[in-house]
């Protein structure tokens, strides 16, 4: 877990929740095309999270829990937007912004594996198939 999308070097999770640096909390996904796809990750990511909340997953309020995608390259931005499409042309409105991909800061040890030091479930991420 970290974050990404803001204005601020290094920020700490108290400075992304004041909202003034402008990131987003984000993971940043390490992945091998030749075991998954990135359209079989961002189906993922859409199909976990509710794509239509504008500021807010769940409880949790703030820009900092905005719906983005963050792509690497043109072909990543491209099967993003295909995908919004497709959820569109379903009939959901569609809050996730697509964005070019900046620094990612990585956040302190404390939110890292956060549902497993703490010992919760997932409160506002449930799988729901979409597509």
């Amino acid at each position: 877990m970290g974050f990404t999308g803001g204005r601020t070097a290094n920020p700490s999770y108290e400075d992304v929740c004041s909202g003034a640096t402008g990131h987003a909390e984000a993971v940043q996904v390490i992945y091998d095309p030749l075991q998954v796809s990135y359209e079989e990750l961002a189906r993922l990511f859409f199909e976990t999270h509710d794509f239509t909340q504008v500021n807010r997953q769940g409880p949790d309020v703030g820009t900092q829990y905005r719906s983005e995608i963050f792509y690497a390259d043109e072909n990543q931005r491209q099967a993003a937007e295909k995908l919004k499409s497709l959820l569109e042309a379903k009939g959901f409105k569609v809050a996730t912004a697509v964005t070019k991909a900046g620094p990612f800061w990585k956040a302190d040890d404390y939110h890292q594996n956060y549902y497993q030091k703490n010992g919760r479930q997932p409160y506002c991420h449930v799988y729901r198939k979409i597509f």
